[in-house]
């Protein structure tokens, strides 16, 4: 069995001011990436979301928490932070939306991406993909038991109505070591993310899901019983230098 890839997953939603998002994107995508990443963390994906211009949303990995805390450090103590944190610090209205996730299941995490990204400044192939991720808020922990549930019931409708999950995660509540990035504590989440050829399908997805037969009488009643709050579902579209695609 191939080891567990980034056992440790941030998801983070920016909340931007107006106009900004494509200007912290162009310098996200030119300084953010390579540097973070040779500091020991891994970039899984930047999204622009589809229904709100200002939110940017990305997925930054880890090995462990230990692994976490010292990229941490690294990046945010170096010189490419230091030289554009002002810059990209001004788009921002709030960036403490953060949620701490782990794989759900040896077979929950991201897959290694296809093909290399592009180059800084090199233009960027047309991704017509999309992705939807959704946010599940329960009143209590996501255990095992609804794991499996997941596994053997949820997913197979998801797959059938056009939108199979790459990925699954549920909380992790580990302590957060490095408090100058503040995550959201006392929450337990259960988080998928699909793919769609593009917009267009996944759309088409949400409509087929809500009118399955499956979904509403093998599937919702159990979901609809553990959540705390409606969930979040986030129509994303990937920059030109987001790893998934």
């Amino acid at each position: 069995m191939n080891p567990l890839r980034c056992p440790v997953v941030e998801l983070r939603q920016y909340t931007l001011h107006p106009g900004q998002r494509d200007v912290l994107i162009d310098l996200f995508d030119r300084e953010f990436v390579e540097s973070q990443e040779d500091a020991g963390a891994t970039l899984l994906g930047q999204f622009r979301d589809l229904d709100d211009p200002d939110r940017f949303v990305w997925l930054r990995g880890f090995d462990d928490m230990r692994r976490r805390t010292e990229a941490l450090e690294s990046f945010y103590g170096g010189p490419v932070w230091r030289a554009h944190r002002d810059e990209a610090n001004a788009t921002m209205v709030d960036s403490d939306d953060v949620l701490l996730l782990r794989p759900a299941s040896p077979e929950g995490g991201f897959p290694v991406p296809v093909g290399a990204r592009p180059a800084p400044g090199e233009p960027a192939p047309r991704s017509p993909s999309s992705f939807l991720a959704t946010v599940w808020y329960g009143r209590g922990p996501f255990d095992a038991a609804f794991v499996e549930f997941f596994e053997r019931r949820v997913r197979p409708v998801l797959a059938e109505t056009g939108c199979e999950p790459l990925a699954y995660l549920q909380s992790e509540h580990a302590e957060n070591t490095f408090p100058a990035l503040p995550v959201r504590t006392n929450e337990e989440v259960f988080v998928w993310f699909a793919r769609s050829a593009d917009e267009g399908r996944m759309d088409d997805h949400l409509k087929r899901l809500e009118h399955s037969e499956r979904w509403r009488e093998e599937v919702l009643p159990t979901l609809s019983e553990r959540w705390a709050r409606a969930p979040q579902q986030l129509r994303l579209t990937p920059t030109g230098r987001s790893a998934l695609r």
